[in-house]
């Protein structure tokens, strides 16, 4: 079985990684930073804003099952890719929005992504394209944070939900099952 992988930012990661895990086809989804200068950033670095990094999700998933277009649509219809360098209250370069295309095709697609959003937000999507740098897995607190802790986490409890149900009403059809 072919397996890919994606790696995107749209905020804290805790509600990005909420989303895609709920995504039939993918695989997994782990919590990290990238494209920074800082050799092996901890969490209190990237939140400083120093490092470059931005909190980020890699996602693993079966393009048979569902594509790297199909995680794009879900990306910019999840956060507002409209507000430079902030989602909500969560404000600096760590919480960019970004794709972080680990190809040319995935290059491509980006761009092609973020042309198909536009109709859908009434601001410019501000979402970069990066090169992909080192990836460095958030601590072991930060993965699956949402199972557990998240759902006693009062910002988690207002920010996850109302992203987790414009992912049930644009994205039904791709939801996992059972």
């Amino acid at each position: 079985m072919t397996r890919e992988t994606a790696i995107f930012a749209g905020g804290c990661f805790w509600c990005t990684e909420a989303v895609f895990q709920s995504l039939a086809g993918v695989e997994s989804v782990e919590s990290g930073y990238i494209g920074g200068a800082v050799p092996n950033p901890t969490y209190k670095q990237v939140c400083g804003g120093d490092t470059g990094h931005a909190e980020a999700i890699r996602i693993v998933f079966d393009p048979s099952a569902i594509s790297y277009d199909d995680l794009l649509d879900v990306h910019f219809a999840t956060h507002d890719p409209t507000t430079l360098n902030r989602q909500g209250n969560d404000i600096g370069t760590q919480y960019r929005s970004a794709l972080f295309p680990l190809d040319a095709a995935q290059g491509d697609a980006a761009r092609a992504g973020i042309e198909r959003a536009q109709a859908d937000w009434p601001a410019p999507i501000v979402t970069t394209i990066e090169a992909a740098s080192d990836w460095y897995p958030a601590e072991d607190y930060h993965q699956s944070y949402w199972d557990g802790e998240g759902q006693r986490n009062p910002y988690c409890m207002a920010v996850i939900p109302p992203k987790l149900a414009k992912l049930r009403k644009g994205f039904s059809d791709r939801l996992r099952t059972g």
